[in-house]
């Protein structure tokens, strides 16, 4: 609840263009309970939380009724992967929503035989990676190489290429493309 009082505070702040020290000279309180409640450090009193918006000036049930926007996704626990492909290939990509984002990341995984297809894949942009483990066929063009462990790739995307594990093993990838492709 802290965290959410402190968000809360932190975007009318942001919404009015207030600095934390004007925020707390109009509130009459000091710079640092502002910085405090918005850290999600103090769980301000329902008398405090009044003082401060009154400074805005604003009630508390407008306060906890104003939408408020979440702040951009930053760090993600391995089941927030999001599977973009799967089966002999699987694509776990970081984050859902890829809109404002300028590169794709993702975790792949290559099954033994695992092969993007005969058809050369193109789109624009760049790519790269690192193979993680097992052994990766990347074809870009005209060049081939066979990449292991530790060794990695980066190329313009416009390049036809196509990705297949020859190895006995599972190929794990860690790739970023730019802009997004899938």
């Amino acid at each position: 609840m802290e965290d959410e009082v402190g968000a809360r505070l932190k975007a009318v702040r942001q919404q009015h263009k207030l600095s934390q020290r004007e925020m707390a000279r109009r509130a009459g309180v000091t710079n640092a309970t502002i910085s405090l409640i918005e850290s999600g450090r103090l769980n301000p009193s329902v008398g405090v939380l009044k003082r401060v918006l009154d400074g805005i000036p604003m009630g508390l049930a407008d306060f906890f009724a104003m939408e408020i926007d979440n702040p951009p996704k930053l760090f993600f626990a391995a089941n927030d992967l999001v599977e973009i492909a799967s089966g002999a290939i699987s694509y776990r990509q970081v984050g859902r929503d890829l809109g404002p984002r300028a590169v794709q990341i993702m975790a792949e995984r290559y099954a033994p035989g695992g092969d993007t297809g005969r058809v050369a894949l193109s789109h624009e942009g760049e790519e790269g990676g690192i193979v993680l483990s097992g052994r990766l066929e990347i074809t870009a063009g005209d060049q081939v190489r066979v990449l292991g462990p530790g060794e990695a790739y980066y190329f313009d995307s416009r390049i036809p290429h196509r990705f297949r594990n020859v190895g006995r093993t599972d190929c794990e990838v860690i790739s970023a493309c730019t802009p997004p492709s899938f």
